[in-house]
């Protein structure tokens, strides 16, 4: 049998069995010697931050540029798929499916805490205003353009060499212009398997922030108490019922819960904005846009060499200190968005076929930050509106009490407190549930070399591994361990993305000078009639 034939198995006989074997050989080390695992991750993240944090803020400037050079050149007319195809979904339709991609536990998570921390600990101002208007800025900075930039290359990549050229639905696709057919040997080998751990440890950061959140959740409604052992109980049962959700084959109704969460989640959203502060959210969505665009070219290359320590309330400096505010925040963001870059890019690669490159580009780009936007308009804002009139001090209670209780802080100021944090804990829930279970999809798609209709027997074992993986980290350092294991992920993966990128950009020029991207006999049969299968489309809105 071929490399070629292998790489159309169902379970691809490298890449499955080697991060298979090196995620279990991790979960090993860390839970018997979670101390020790600790320790390595924590300098393994200061040392990525200390020395090569320059190299993440490039990156994300590069892939934001690249992918406005495509939405502005020629090759944006070209489309994901044959040129006589159509997507697959309506503008309203397609517009949804993006806004539940920006939707999930990080947004629910940080969307109080992180303007809250950003306006105590960030860089002060002259002034309480002009300091809330810039927690807000660096907020819509690790929010925005920069991340979606990460999910539309790789997105983009995958739809682009998957249903115009019909090469497997993996990353090691996007270098076949670069090495052809060579990327079904060890170098594809090595791109998915980097691919697979970035979106494990990626989901596992974001479950355990959710786990974390869940359980300060908890504790202030039914004073259950707050510790690690309990959220890796609570991470063991929701993981258990994401495992069984994929082992009944119960798609539609975990679409269901989907869209019932998206439903809560908005309902959430509707309802801060109405008891908080209306006029003032309102007031603040346009300004903080403002300021974003505004002040873009200097966030986005910021890298705080020439700040003066002295505008810093803590004991930060700049990246290159392993306790410095970018380090923390802008550093952890970039590699964190860039571990999860597989997992959402091949979410919205599913759901795009069909479009063109710049309606993708400009849709991927601009509907989820404006909608990321939104929610830290409503939450965050209204935290630091009632900082600076006095009606409430959320900001305080986040520093003393931790990121996880901001949420519940500020819905303890509005009307129906108790109930709308069981809302909120639901919604976490539910977020965990689903993106679990499509992480692990996506995980098996290519764990199994690309393809579209992977075995749900190893989606178990994949759905499995997130939850132990977030618990390890969680008992090996909580907060701390998870960003240090995203930075750790984040940063080989960085290096594929441009290479991604170098690969997309060679394979548009090959076509725009009328000569064969991918040869017919390096083709992968794929079944692309009428796009996605009924399953691939109830699983593009699972995340």
């Amino acid at each position: 049998m071929s490399t070629l034939e292998r790489a159309k198995s169902h379970i691809h006989p490298v890449v499955f069995p080697v991060s298979a074997g090196l995620i279990v050989l991790f979960v090993l080390y860390g839970a018997l010697f979670s101390d020790n695992a600790g320790e390595v991750l924590g300098e393994v993240r200061t040392w990525i931050t200390s020395n090569l944090g320059f190299f993440m803020i490039f990156t994300i400037a590069f892939l934001v540029v690249f992918c406005l050079w495509l939405a502005i050149g020629k090759s944006g007319n070209v489309r994901l798929g044959p040129d006589d195809s159509t997507p697959d979904f309506s503008y309203l339709t397609w517009f949804a499916m993006l806004f539940s991609a920006g939707m999930g536990i990080g947004l629910v998570f940080w969307g109080v805490a992180e303007p809250a921390m950003h306006f105590a600990e960030g860089p002060q101002m002259e002034t309480p205003g002009e300091t809330a208007a810039e927690a807000m800025l660096l907020t819509f900075h690790h929010w925005g353009l920069g991340a979606w930039s990460v999910y539309a290359v790789l997105g983009l990549s995958l739809a682009y060499f998957g249903f115009r050229h019909n090469l497997p639905m993996t990353v090691r696709s996007a270098l076949y212009p670069l090495i052809g057919n060579r990327i079904h040997g060890p170098i594809g080998n090595l791109v998915d398997v980097l691919a697979i751990f970035g979106t494990m440890f990626g989901i596992a950061t974001s479950l355990g922030l959710g786990v974390a959140q869940i359980a300060t959740g908890l504790d202030r409604v039914f004073g259950t108490g707050d510790s690690i052992p309990l959220q890796i109980v609570l991470i063991a049962v929701i993981t258990l019922a994401a495992t069984i959700s994929v082992v009944s084959g119960i798609d539609k109704g975990i679409r269901r819960l989907s869209e019932i969460n998206i439903n809560l989640a908005g309902l959430l959203l509707l309802f801060v904005a109405l008891a908080g502060p209306t006029l003032a959210i309102v007031t603040a969505y346009a300004d903080n846009i403002g300021n974003y665009i505004q002040n873009f070219v200097n966030v986005l290359f910021w890298g705080g060499t020439y700040d003066d320590p002295s505008v810093w309330t803590g004991d930060a400096g700049w990246y290159s200190s392993a306790d410095g505010w970018l380090a923390d925040w802008t550093i952890f963001y970039w590699a964190w968005w860039i571990s999860w870059a597989p997992f959402v890019g091949m979410f919205i690669a599913r759901i795009s076929r069909g479009r063109t490159i710049r309606e993708f580009i400009l849709g991927v780009l601009l509907v989820p930050s404006a909608v990321s936007f939104l929610w830290f308009t409503v939450m965050g804002n209204t935290a630091l509106i009632w900082a600076l009139d006095g009606t409430a001090d959320i900001v305080g209670v986040t520093i003393e009490q931790g990121s996880t209780v901001a949420m519940f802080a500020l819905l303890e100021e509005l009307p129906a407190a108790t109930f709308m944090s069981i809302v909120t804990i639901i919604v976490i829930t539910l977020f965990f549930v689903t993106s679990s279970d499509s992480g692990s999809f996506v995980i098996d798609m290519i764990a199994s070399g690309g393809s579209l209709d992977p075995p749900k027997a190893m989606r178990v074992f994949w759905a499995t591994s997130e939850g132990v993986v977030a618990a390890v980290l969680l008992a090996a350092g909580g907060l701390g361990a998870l960003q240090a294991g995203a930075i750790a992920t984040g940063f080989p993966f960085a290096i594929v993305l441009i290479v991604v990128a170098i690969g997309v950009a060679k394979g548009l020029n090959t076509e725009a000078r009328g000569r064969i991207v991918v040869r017919p006999e390096d083709q992968f049969e794929q079944d692309h009639t009428g796009g996605m299968s009924e399953e691939a489309q109830q699983q593009a809105t699972d995340n």
